[in-house]
């Protein structure tokens, strides 16, 4: 495993953005797992990853659906889009969904993943993500308004790390910029 890459991201708008510049780094066969609490941004990325592979339909949770495809608009890999939160069998519940089936051609995004799909892909990208609430006013003598609140609430510490030669020599620093 490479050591990660820590960004520290203060909005949605710039949890998309970061989707976005994660997408220029994905290729077909891409596994990338997504793990933070609910509410912590997955979701988001995943928006801005999909726009950054100009895929076709607006990503939203799928929770309920457990999976969906994003076919490319363009010559681009199409993004499947997987919930695995309600799955508690593992690989061989994710095997159901055929998703190795899908990964030679497609870049996966899995939410809630990390434990259950590891074994589709010896490379692939862990992304976690946790919010940092409080962490920046801890031991601080100022008052916290509600605005500077809600401001404190959006901030999030988003660690990417790859594993696996596909990862060995990318850069992933450049995620930060």
């Amino acid at each position: 495993m490479n050591a990660g890459t820590r960004i520290t991201v203060t909005s949605p708008d710039q949890m998309r953005d970061l989707g976005r510049r994660l997408a220029k780094l994905l290729r077909p066969g891409d596994l990338v797992l997504l793990t933070g609490e609910l509410g912590a941004g997955k979701t988001t990325l995943t928006r801005g990853l999909g726009e950054g592979l100009g895929v076709r339909g607006a990503v939203t949770s799928p929770t309920f659906v457990i999976a969906r495809v994003h076919p490319s608009l363009g010559d681009g890999p199409p993004l499947v889009h997987v919930d695995a939160y309600r799955l508690n069998g593992g690989l061989d519940e994710m095997e159901d969904l055929d998703l190795d089936v899908s990964l030679p051609d497609s870049v996966v995004a899995v939410e809630w993943g990390e434990g259950k799909v590891e074994g589709l892909a010896e490379d692939r990208l862990h992304v976690v993500i946790q919010r940092t609430v409080g962490s920046d006013m801890a031991g601080s003598d100022m008052a916290v308004t509600d605005t500077m609140a809600a401001d404190v609430d959006d901030v999030r510490d988003v660690v990417v790390t790859g594993v696996g030669t596909r990862w060995a020599g990318e850069d992933l620093a450049s995620l930060a910029g």
